[in-house]
């Protein structure tokens, strides 16, 4: 079947209030330095060759939108070392939805950003 759609992610929005606090804690979390001043209404992180961006979006511009954090992880991000990860983040003062959970050939957590969006890590082990 044909489709005029590309199968690929160019990027993942992350609906956040207050852009420049997200970008700082964000650039904390994936351990990348803030490059330049953060203007609105949208930042994006590059993920790496081949990867999606990681894109932050305030809506400065839309007087209609109304935000409001999902009640499941939005995507998940990876760790080699689970451990690490889970302490990485509770320093970083999110909020821990879940503990890590261990399966035959993965480990994950769950946590809120600053915005209350719920984001997953986990370790593949196989």
């Amino acid at each position: 079947m044909k489709s005029p759609i590309a199968n690929r992610v160019d990027t993942i929005f992350i609906h956040v209030t207050d852009l420049e606090k997200s970008v700082e804690w964000y650039s904390k979390l994936l351990g990348v330095e803030m490059i330049g001043e953060v203007h609105g209404p949208i930042h994006t992180f590059d993920m790496g060759a081949g990867r999606p961006g990681l894109t932050l979006d305030n809506h400065c511009f839309d007087d209609h939108y109304e935000f409001i954090p999902q009640n499941q992880p939005l995507f998940n991000l990876s760790a080699s070392d689970i451990n690490a990860a889970y302490q990485h983040v509770k320093d970083l003062g999110a909020e821990m939805v879940t503990e890590i959970i261990t399966y035959p050939d993965l480990s994950e957590f769950s946590f809120k950003d600053p915005d209350g969006n719920i984001l997953m890590i986990c370790t593949c082990s196989s």
